[in-house]
Formats: C-alpha cells, structure tokens, sequence
C-alpha cells in the first residue's frame, strides 16, 4: 500500500518511473538504540550561506524523527574544519542549546517504553524531556569532535559536501553514521554571484524564528493545519503551518514562502525549502495562531540568522552582482562586520580579512547583560535585572562564564570566516548610556551630559568601574586564539587618547593574558582622535598598526557633533583639515614600518574618498559588504592608473 501514497505517485512522476514496474523490499537490521540516547544530522558546509569550513551538527533527545519533522529545535554546533586536525585545539566555534521539550522513543506491546529487547512489535511514543536534559547540551564536546572528523572523512571519500544522519546507542554509549548522501543544494551552485536582497521600508514586525534561505517574498498568508486541506491553498501564497513532513512537498513547491511553528535549520520544512529554493521562517513557535488566512506578509530571511515576519507587502530589492573576472588590487580590501552571521553570509566577497569586528554588536545581540552585573550578581539591586540574569545564565554556576562562552562563540565564528587573514576585533566601544541600556547597566554607569567625549574605549579598560568586565572580553579573546586555535584574531583598542593611556591598556591586556607580541598577538589602535596623529610616531612604537575611524576623527577634527542635523552640511570626511590628518599619519606611521588602514564609513560612501586613499598611499581598507564589488573596480582603476 505504501507504493502509493501521495508521496510515492508524486515522486515516480517527477523521475519518470513506470508505477508497476517498482517495488518495496524489507530490510532486517540491527536498531541503534538511539531512543535512549540521541540522534541527529549533519551538514559538511554551512546550509544557509555555503560557508565550506564549517560543520554543522544538530543534536536532539531520542529518535531523530522530531529533528527531521520539526517538532523540536535541536542543539547545533558549529565545527571549524581547518583546524580538527590539530589535538591541542577544540575548534567547536558555536554551540546552541535547542527547545527539546519531548522526544520520541521506542514503546512496545505489553512493555515499559523503551524496555523492550525482544521480538514484540515495536512502535513510538513521544514523552517529555527531564528537567536536565532541557538545560544540558546533547553532546560532550568530544563527541562533537569525533562526528566532525568522520563527517570530513565521508566528505572527502565523495569528494562533495554531504548530508549525513547520525545516532548514539544509549546501551553501548558508541555513536554511528547511519546515512550519507550529497548535500544538494549548494554543491550545485557554481558560486559565480552573489545575490543579495535588501527590504527598502520598514514595517510591524509580527514574528521571528529562523531564517532559511536568504531572500525575501511578499504574498497572502495561507493557515493550513493538515495537508490534506492543500486544495485551499492558492499558487503563490505563502504557506503557514505547524510543521511539514513529506506530504506537504506539492503543496511547498507552490509556495513563494514558508513559515512553520516548530523545526530548526534541518527539519523537512527548512531542507525542502532549500532544495526549492523557497524563503522560509522555522520555528516561530506561533504563526499559525498570530497569522491569519489572506492576511498580507512580508517574510525576510535577508536580515541574518534570525528570519522576520511583517505586516504588509513591503518593497525589496534584489541585486545580483557577478563575482567573475574581478580584478586584483595592491590595497587591501577588508570587511566591516556586524556579527557572526554577516560573515558568513559574505564569505564569497574578494576580501582579505576583517577591517573591524564590533564586539558592541554580540554582547547586546547575543549577551544583553551588563558585564559588571555579572562580576557583581550578588550586589545587584534592580529585582528585574537579577529575574532577566537568572534565567539568561541557566545553567551556568559561575556567570561570568556566561559572558565569556557567548563572546568567545560569536568572535570565533568572525574569525573563521576569513582564516587565516587577519580579523581585527575592537574591544567594546559603547557610550555610557548604551552600556546602561544593557540588562543590569543602570547601577554601573555614571550619567554624563556628553557621552560622545566620555567614559568610552580605552579609559574604561584600566579603570576599577570597568577593569573587570575588559577582563572578561580579553578572556573570550584568548581563548579563542589559544584554545580554538583561530590566532588570525588582532585585537583593536577604540578611542586611545593618551601615550599614557596606551602603556596602562596594554599593561592590563598583558596581565589578562594578552600580551603583545606573545604567541604572535598583534594590537592596533584606532586613529580617531587628533592626539593619535600628532603623537602618531609615539603610537606607532607601542602598537602593530593603526586603523583610521574616519567619523570620530572627522568630528573632532572639526568640532561637528555628527549626529547633529542642523551641522550634516558641515560634517564631511573628505574636508581638507581631514585628508591632512589622515596623509600626515600614514606618512607618519610609514616611516617606521607600521601599517595604517581604515575602517571608517567614507570609503564605502565616496568613491572620489577610496581613490584619494589608494593615492595616499593606504595600505587597506575596510569596508560594508554592499560597497565591497564597486570599490574594488575603483580602486583597480585608480591603481593601474598610478602604474
């Protein structure tokens, strides 16, 4: 009977099968007892944005049937591969905890579930989860190892990027591959271009869960709890519903969209959606309540891991930009970079490293807590502060680790996108009233009539309001380059405004660790204050380079508040007391070898800017994903121009 279900008609259909001519065979095997343990799939490169140094473990509870269907959002690692060769390092650069409220186990007739080692006839059942397998990852780190290295093995034998299903017997506690096949989505796509999506207006923001894909699509939301209901829906809608299985492939190859309740990045409802090349949004946890039939949406997975939701059809642009017969410039072209998910997403872009990774951006994306709130739990004051922090570090006994885990994750996974090339990592930035808005802040930062010219960068790392808290992010910076092994890491010290300064930053960066020139540890300083280029040959002795922030300096070059709208016309990095800065440094810091870049806004703004750069003699620069394609041809011209 099962020759001819929906799914089996449709499948023979599409590969040009006679329906009598196949048959159904029985296999008799030896089960993994993974209902008393875990189970899951693999990924040899990233899914979402072909990132090729990476594996992608997910893990569940049981029977790895709720991962593929999407009831449960499992556990995910995240495996650099360039580094698993190597036994002193543990190259594990994201590890998530899922939503794993119940898994599925083995149950059988007239015995207790799970118990039976006999002959009766064996069914499932789903049960709830303990306590203690909701908070704790599914796999020790070795374990995550040892999958990672066998996927590579199997990746290598095919030669291709794989899928791969794996499981752990909970009676021998050994774990086996038990699937393989080609990954095959992206191992089919040349890489030739890049095409990027982008929405142009904002809207109400309805929902988020995981994004899959990385485009963008507009239409009527269609609810449909059963795929038996797939008659209702129309072409181009998109589909919302609980969770997919199989049966609701013809219904998903008609969709401009897909959005589900439940499922992480390898459930039915994201695989499929790749292979269709369909813009999904998994795991909402509660679209098919929020979501009304013929209501107007918006689903965006451009903007990151996490996939939106909006009302309304908003407008969107989609660029395609061809990445062959791009040509090689002397300047060195870097990236700008917001978080972890931007660097994947942009791996393909002709970049040679990162010019600037804000570590600003993981600790309120991924963090949210004020650091000293941690170093201080005990003394914290603010009730709602202290109910938030207990339930962000679950889990964690000490929760300073908390902070340092989540850092460490999120910069390791920056470095990997461009290793071996150098990723200069500045240490926090924020201004005093941005480090108040974080969980805790309130009780640590002092108010201050002009936050700008404040207790920002480098004055906060040696004093005792903050000196703890820079601890914490020089203890994720170091185990990333000593532990995981990504030693690309440079570390980026913001807003120096003193010789004096710098001697006291470094001394701390050394007692926590981090000492220049051990281990091949490089430390740059931002050129943003105009002290930094009258004294730039003091600075160049103390530091390994300098990288030019571009807006800061123009501001308190020229007195211009750059926020200010009634001064926009006043504020320009291209005015002439500016370029001489900028020349005078470089001329400066050249004379005793050290490299000077920029990382600054204007490059990527004015190309007439970029060009008077090349010509000055920059020796890098560093700039938006979006502008990475347009400034490169620039650059080439200006340069074969000079030759």
């Amino acid at each position: 009977a099962s020759l001819f279900t929906d799914r089996a008609i449709s499948y023979r259909d599409e590969q040009g099968f006679d329906h009598l001519e196949v048959a159904l065979s029985i296999s008799v095997q030896k089960m993994v007892r993974a209902d008393q343990a875990s189970s899951g799939v693999i990924f040899t490169l990233d899914p979402e944005t072909a990132f090729p140094h990476v594996v992608i473990i997910n893990a569940g509870w049981g029977l790895g049937e709720t991962i593929v269907q999407g009831a449960v959002t499992p556990d995910e690692y995240q495996v650099f591969k360039p580094l698993l060769g190597r036994d002193d390092r543990i190259p594990i650069i994201a590890k998530t905890v899922g939503d794993q409220r119940h898994k599925l186990v083995y149950t059988a007739s007239g015995n207790d579930s799970g118990t039976n080692g006999g002959d009766d006839a064996t069914a499932t059942e789903e049960v709830a989860t303990s306590r203690r397998e909701r908070r704790s990852y599914v796999l020790s780190d070795d374990e995550i190892l040892q999958l990672a290295r066998w996927a590579v093995a199997i990746e290598e034998h095919y030669g291709q990027p794989m899928d791969i299903e794996w499981a752990k017997d909970g009676e021998s506690g050994d774990l086996f591959i038990v699937q393989a096949r080609p990954e095959t989505v992206h191992s089919q796509n040349d890489g030739s271009s890049l095409k990027t999506y982008e929405l142009q207006e904002e809207g109400e923001r309805l929902l988020t869960g995981l994004a899959i894909g990385e485009s963008i699509a507009s239409g009527e939301a269609c609810v449909l709890a059963d795929a038996a209901d797939r008659e209702r829906f129309q072409d181009g809608a998109i589909l919302v519903t609980g969770r997919t299985n199989p049966d609701w492939v013809p219904v998903m190859k008609r969709a401009a969209g897909i959005i589900t309740d439940h499922g992480g990045r390898t459930s039915h409802a994201a695989i499929v959606s790749r292979e269709l090349g369909v813009p999904a949004v998994v795991g909402t946890g509660q679209a098919t309540k929020t979501l009304k039939d013929g209501q107007t949406i918006t689903l965006s997975c451009a903007e990151g891991e996490q996939g939106a939701v909006y009302e309304g059809a908003l407008a969107f642009e989609a660029t395609e930009v061809s990445l062959d017969d791009l040509p090689e410039t002397k300047t060195r072209l870097m990236l700008n970079i917001a978080g972890p998910e931007a660097a994947f997403r942009w791996w393909r872009l002709p970049c040679h490293g990162i010019g600037l990774a804000r570590l600003e951006f993981l600790i309120t994306d991924a963090i949210k807590v004020h650091p000293m709130a941690l170093v201080h739990f005990d003394d914290l004051t603010d009730e709602d502060a202290r109910r938030q922090i207990e339930e962000l570090t679950l889990g964690y006994d000490d929760k300073t680790e908390y902070f340092v885990e989540y850092l460490t994750r999120g910069i390791a996974r920056i470095a990997a996108s461009q290793y071996p090339d150098s990723v200069l990592v500045r240490t926090s930035d924020f201004k005093t009233a941005e480090y108040a808005d974080l969980i805790g802040g309130r009780q640590f930062e002092p108010h201050e009539e002009n936050p700008m010219l404040g207790w920002r960068g480098a004055s906060r790392y040696y004093s005792e309001g903050y000196r703890a808290g820079f601890a914490l992010e020089c203890q994720a910076i170091k185990r990333v380059r000593e532990e995981i092994g990504l030693d690309n890491v440079v570390v980026m010290i913001p807003f120096c405004r003193s010789l004096e300064e710098a001697d006291k930053v470094l001394e701390v960066l050394a007692e926590n660790g981090l000492k220049r020139g051990e281990n091949g540890l490089e430390v740059y300083v931002m050129c943003e204050i105009p002290s930094n280029v009258v004294l730039a040959a003091d600075f160049a002795k103390r530091f390994d380079g300098f990288s030019i922030g571009s807006n800061d300096l123009a501001q308190l070059t020229l007195g211009v508040d750059r926020d200010s709208s009634e001064l926009t016309t006043l504020f320009d990095e291209r005015n002439e007391a500016v370029k001489w800065m900028i020349r005078h440094l470089i001329e400066t810091a050249h004379e005793s070898g050290t490299p000077v870049g920029i990382c600054g806004q204007a490059p990527s703004d004015y190309p007439d800017f970029a060009a008077w750069l090349v010509e000055t003699g920059i020796d890098s620069i560093s700039l938006n994903p979006d502008s990475v394609i347009p400034v490169l041809r620039h650059v080439a011209e200006v340069e074969r121009a000079r030759a």
